[in-house]
Parts: structure tokens; sequence; C-alpha cells
């Protein structure tokens, strides 16, 4: 390290001197005391062949005992990499979103990558420019959680000239990369599970948004019902938007129906947690008057009351999987274009076979 003690010029350590240098010293610096250029000092640096290997010994000794690093810029310079991958994700507040940036960054980190968090609050404008604007600063790649632009990116590609691996885009197209969860399968297979439970009038507590996750869940909830002979009711599919809140409305909809459901298909665990909120404000037991069932699985699903039945996503499983897509893209090797990841059915304690009412078994 460099200090401005004697036996020092120019603040570089001359060959004798007792001290390290004090601040980061430079290929400037290295060249002065190698005695030569300093496109000599980088190449001997990048271990080119173009340098005479004595001469490239002595340089990278200097360079290590004066405690030289290359800069990550500069490196980028001559590499054309930076080592940096940005990501936006819709929510930053978001669990779903916590468990999945952890699988990126950790595999980001075990392959010398660093990451660039953004927050795009869910609008499709500000995600796109957050994008561009990292291609502009020359990140690696980019990978967007729940994308709201999706497909659009295809024409941005060859402009851009960055990878992008989208993760449960919510407008998916051909040749965008991307790992997603089996949204229609996942929902079937709650649905399915629920009849088996002796339900008919089984409701449907979806998203407003119109997002591509959505269209698939409810599509796995109309075919396990189709298949079961039972007709999908308009009156028991409303729409919150993902948030308790809004489901909490949802759910008194429901529960004011001269019918209510005996059970619900909730679109994300959130959800279900708004559902489960109204139901027992309305005095009502879950789920021995009424079964609810999430999706996702966040970590506080285990810890509702009662312990929520849900279709569990591996998060954390499904950032890695996009971390190392990307890692294949950036090197040129041949990629999956479209992950999809079997989900998870996980029954606790918020359903239970239908109850019988007056006698008679609730349904339709």
């Amino acid at each position: 390290m460099f200090d401005d003690d004697k036996g020092k010029t120019d603040g570089v350590a001359q060959p004798g001197a007792s001290k390290r240098i004090l601040r980061q010293p430079s290929i400037k610096d290295i060249a002065r005391i190698a005695r030569v250029s300093h496109p000599t000092v980088s190449r001997a640096l990048q271990n080119s062949p173009l340098v005479n290997a004595k001469t490239a010994e002595r340089i990278r000794k200097i360079a290590k005992e004066s405690g030289y690093r290359a800069s990550a810029v500069a490196r980028g310079l001559v590499t054309r990499r930076t080592r940096t991958i940005g990501l936006v994700v819709t929510s930053i507040a978001d669990p779903f979103t916590s468990e999945v940036v952890s699988g990126i960054e950790q595999t980001a980190n075990d392959h010398g990558y660093s990451v660039y968090l953004a927050d795009s609050n869910a609008d499709p404008r500000r995600e796109q420019k957050i994008v561009q604007a990292f291609a502009e600063q020359r990140v690696d790649g980019i990978i967007v959680t729940s994308s709201r632009v999706g497909a659009l990116y295809l024409p941005l590609l060859s402009e851009m000239m960055v990878p992008i691996v989208l993760i449960n885009d919510q407008h998916p197209g051909a040749f965008v990369h991307s790992v997603m969860i089996g949204n229609v399968e996942g929902v079937r297979v709650v649905a399915e599970h629920l009849v088996g439970l002796g339900h008919r009038r089984i409701a449907y507590i979806g998203d407003q948004y119109g997002y591509q996750s959505d269209t698939e869940r409810f599509a796995g909830y109309r075919e396990a019902l189709e298949a079961a002979r039972i007709p999908v009711l308009p009156e028991l599919v409303v729409r919150g938007d993902g948030k308790p809140e809004a489901a909490m409305h949802a759910m008194d909809e429901l529960l004011a129906l001269s019918h209510p459901p005996t059970a619900v298909c909730c679109y994300n665990d959130m959800t279900a947690l708004g559902a489960m909120r109204s139901i027992h404000m309305h005095g009502l037991s879950v789920p021995d008057e009424i079964s609810v069932v999430g999706f996702d699985d966040l970590f506080v699903a285990s810890y509702t009351q009662p312990p929520l039945t849900t279709v569990r996503q591996p998060m954390r499983r499904m950032g890695q999987l996009a971390m190392e897509n990307l890692i294949k893209l950036m090197s040129g090797e041949e990629s999956v274009v479209r992950i999809k990841v079997k989900p998870e059915l996980v029954v606790r304690e918020s359903t239970a076979r239908v109850k019988k009412r007056h006698g008679k078994t609730a349904r339709r």
C-alpha cells in the first residue's frame, strides 16, 4: 500500500522500500517500477503470450507485492464482461420475491457474479425502463420476476445484446427464456383435492389484473370441476388483487350468497389469508364450515390458524434455475427456453370433508 514516507518517490514504493503502498496502486505505478510500458503490464496481468515469460513473471510479482487488484470496470473494458447481473422484482416486500432472490444471489455468488436489485412496483413502464438502464450499464445478464412486459422484450433483445431470463412471466411468448411454475396443474390438483373431500360448491378467488398466472390457475380450477361434472358457476368466481384486503371483500361477496361455497380455491397465499380473515369475522370456522386453499406455500402458510393447505412453489429453486440458465446464455451454451417447474400440493388443516347442513350434504 502507498504512503508518503521517505524512501518513496511519486507515491510509488521504490526497490528496497520498507513499507507497502497505502493507496491502491495503478498499472502506471507498476509500469514505472518494472520499467516497461503500460500495455506490457496489462498484457502480463492477462497472461498474454505476447510478453516474455521472465518479464511477465517479474511484473506479476511487483503487482502482488504492491497489493494491486484489477477493478471490475478495468476487467470489463478488456473482457467486455462486468460479472454483474441486473435483477428486477415486482416488490421487494413480497415474501415470494425474497425467496426467489435468495436462490438467485446464492447461485450468482457461487459463480462470481454480483447482483444489482431494482423494484418495478409492478409497473410495466418502470420495469422496461429499469431493464434498459441495466443494459446501458453493461450488466452481463438480466433476470425479471413476474414480468409485466414479458414477450415485449423480444424486439429489444437484439438491440440490447443482453441475455434475459424471466421468472413466472405474466405475458409469456415464444423464444423468451423463462422459469415457470405449473399453474394449471397446481390448481387442478387443489380442486381435485376439494372434490375428493366431497365439496361441490367450490369458489375461486382470482386476480383482477388478467395476468397469465391467474388465467392458467383458473383453467386448472375449471378443468377439475368439469372432469367431476360440477358446473362452473359465475357467482362462485370473484376477483381480488393478490393481497389480503381485496380478498376479504371478495370473500364477503361469496358469503353473502344465498348458498355460499363450502370451499375456496385462492389465487395465492396472501389471498387465502384475506379469505380466512373474512370467514372468521363472519363467525364461521375453517375448515369445519368452509375449506380454504392457497398457492405459493409462503413461510406464513404453516403458521396461520389453522395451518393453510396450499400449492408449494419451490421459490428458492426457481431462482437458482433462472440464474443457472442465465449463466448458460451468457456463456453461449445451449439453454432451455422454457423451464416448467412441477407444483406440489401441501395438505394441512385448512381443508376437511364437507359437513352436512340441516341433514343434507352442503352442495348445490
